[in-house]
């Protein structure tokens, strides 16, 4: 057939001049959404909250990433933690200590207590989740050196020796601190009313002593004024 490359020909013509279909342009955006990433936010993270959840497990736990702080090698020890507020009840000898975790990974803390010269008290075992511990047998009038310490599989924080902590609160934002446990008012009292009683009985002995010397020498006795009237 002679007419059939001919008309071969006009139909490949006619079929490359017909516009290819486009997608839709709302199907485009929503497949450009649906790939742009979510920004990351910070996890809801507390290193001075009490039993605070790890950092890892926010992350793990939440809908969408979070960023947790930034923390040394878990090959090195943690740095010291931050002794925070401590509140004293001195009635009940008693002090409750709060700090705050180092931006270190951490297994446990304890307590270290001083009591004067020789060696701390410690304290028990803590695990990470904690950043508050209870102080008992505090003595009315006494003064305490009281640290935190961290500790982790590389080792544990430093701590300063009692005799290197400078003025009454120790080294600012450090792990250590001094605390002084005030008499109880019942005490008070009693000191009070002997210092009282002291000094009374202190006044009625001088009383006593000056009438018994004027008593025992005499007292001379002034003349009468001449010219007084009879």
């Amino acid at each position: 057939m002679p007419g059939s490359p001919c008309l071969v020909w006009l139909l490949a013509v006619t079929f490359s001049l017909v516009p290819r279909a486009q997608p839709l342009a709302g199907d485009s955006e929503e497949e450009e959404q649906d790939e742009t990433p979510l920004p990351a936010v910070p996890c809801d993270y507390d290193r001075c909250r009490h039993l605070q959840v790890p950092c890892q497990e926010l992350q793990r736990a939440g809908p969408t990433m979070c960023l947790c702080p930034g923390l040394s090698s878990a090959a090195q020890p943690p740095d010291p933690p931050r002794l925070g507020e401590v509140r004293m009840e001195a009635e009940a000898g008693r002090a409750v200590v709060h700090w705050c975790a180092p931006f270190s990974p951490v297994h446990q803390y304890w307590l270290l207590l001083w009591e004067g010269a020789g060696a701390p008290q410690k304290g028990p075992l803590l695990n990470s989740t904690v950043r508050r511990a209870e102080l008992k047998g505090l003595k009315p009038g006494g003064a305490y050196v009281v640290c935190v310490v961290a500790a982790n599989a590389a080792g544990e924080s430093s701590v300063p020796g009692a005799e290197d902590l400078d003025g009454a609160g120790g080294p600012a934002f450090g792990p250590c601190g001094r605390l002084t446990v005030l008499p109880r008012p019942l005490t008070l009292l009693h000191g009070a009313v002997g210092v009282g009683s002291a000094l009374a009985l202190l006044g009625c002995s001088a009383l006593v002593w000056h009438f018994c010397l004027r008593e025992r020498w005499g007292c001379p006795r002034r003349g009468r004024p001449s010219g007084a009237g009879l």
